[in-house]
């Protein structure tokens, strides 16, 4: 037994309710429990307790033992001048330590939910539950799977919310650095931001009927056109952005921070700046167009853009290549996108304007799109829960990184569900 299970059977009433006394032997009927306090102080406030024929309201303190009440410093600590009830799982002291009623717990609390909890805690599986999953209600995963999209989406905007603040609150400004941001997917998504930052979009916006002026912006700003080209086109690039970037007062972001290594050609940088642009040019007003689209198909051809064509034979600037191809963003990539940055712009747009038929939209969105396959995805699918969609695997793959990876079994439905379960008879 450890404080964090004593406190988690206690929050969730996991012990047997009747025959419950203090240690000076009045009955105990517990009619609430308390409010978890997850900051310092007591562990559960606002709790509702009958000592004897008296009912108390105020605060609940939890330890192993009573003596652990001097050893956490508690007696003369102000903070605990209101605790109407002090529950232990042993007693290990003749004398009571607190100035409230005790209560001692062990004997009524089920051996079974200490041995399921042991037994996730000792698991050497990644997935800690996972032998245990098929015995877990499909309506509780389900369940806990919509709480855990939500959960990773509102951790977007805490993420993003700087973002929004340098924006003034333009959620079209936002989608257009997170989108950069995701052409760089995870290996350039910060040189990536940093260019669309430093490239504001009401310049790229004067520009946008030109494609050529829209990559020698690009291009300048990622640190690309710095140096002399034998090429005529990339000449021509680096001669446009001299030009714009003093009329704008431009500063390029240091081209050191791109990264090619160990990627493949079709994902260098230099050919996603390529098709970034093209998107730049073909709808740099992008947010009206999605913002209301709740099927996956409806936005895919607003992504799928190619490169110029001098890209067809290149995959670097002044680097031509004798393989001739265009090099289109694909299905995959734009998937991503919808995944990663679409789908959660549509659903914190909506949550930040309180309109919850637009938050449904969003994850509907993510439902109209199979399930990413990965690392993660393919654990859960061994684990025989394999994710019907992108809305699961994106919940699956919070599921793992928030809760499996740190063993918060606790913290999880799924954890809750089997520790719960009654053995079978």
């Amino acid at each position: 037994m450890n404080e964090n299970l004593f406190q988690f059977i206690w929050q969730h009433s996991l012990f047997q309710p009747s025959g419950l006394f203090t240690t000076a032997g009045e009955p105990v009927t517990i009619i609430h429990p308390g409010r978890r306090n997850t900051h310092s102080g007591p562990d559960f406030e606002e709790a509702r307790i009958r000592v004897g024929d008296t009912i108390l309201v105020g605060n609940v303190e939890l330890h192993i033992y009573p003596s652990d009440w001097n050893k956490h410093g508690h007696t003369d600590d102000k903070a605990y001048q209101n605790i109407v009830l002090h529950v232990v799982y042993k007693n290990d002291s003749p004398v009571s330590t607190s100035a409230c009623a005790t209560l001692v717990l062990a004997n009524h609390i089920p051996d079974y939910l200490i041995g399921h909890y042991s037994s996730l805690l000792q698991a050497t599986h990644p997935i800690a539950c996972a032998s245990q999953l098929s015995c877990v209600k499909t309506i509780v995963k389900e369940s806990w799977l919509n709480r855990l999209l939500a959960e990773r989406w509102e951790e977007k905007l805490t993420d993003w919310k700087e973002l929004l603040d340098q924006t003034s609150g333009d959620w079209r400004n936002l989608l257009y650095w997170r989108m950069a941001a995701n052409f760089g997917f995870k290996v350039n998504a910060t040189p990536f931001l940093m260019l669309a930052i430093s490239l504001p979009v009401n310049i790229l916006a004067r520009h946008k009927e030109n494609l050529f002026q829209i990559e020698a912006l690009l291009f300048g700003q990622a640190g690309m056109l710095d140096k002399d080209f034998n090429e005529p086109y990339p000449a021509k690039l680096r001669e446009e952005y001299q030009y714009l970037r003093g009329k704008y007062q431009l500063h390029p972001v240091p081209v050191h921070l791109w990264r090619y290594m160990r990627m493949r050609p079709s994902n260098f940088p230099t050919v996603r700046i390529a098709q970034f642009a093209v998107l730049v040019h073909r709808s740099l007003h992008l947010f009206a167009r999605i913002v209301e689209k709740s099927i996956a198909s409806e936005i895919l051809p607003l992504l799928q853009v190619t490169a110029s064509q001098y890209w067809n034979t290149h995959y670097r600037l002044d680097e031509p290549q004798e393989r001739n191809y265009a090099k289109v963003l694909g299905t995959a990539s734009v998937e991503n996108l919808i995944i990663n940055t679409i789908a959660p712009v549509q659903f914190l747009y909506a949550k930040y304007h309180s309109t919850g038929e637009r938050q449904q939209q969003a994850i509907q969105l993510l439902s109209s799109l199979s399930a990413e396959t990965n690392n993660i995805t393919r654990l859960w699918s061994d684990a025989g829960w394999k994710p019907k969609d992108a809305a699961a695997s994106q919940a699956q793959i919070q599921l793992f990184n928030r809760y499996c990876n740190s063993k918060r079994c606790l913290s999880c439905a799924i954890g809750l569900a089997i520790i719960k379960s009654k053995p079978v008879e």
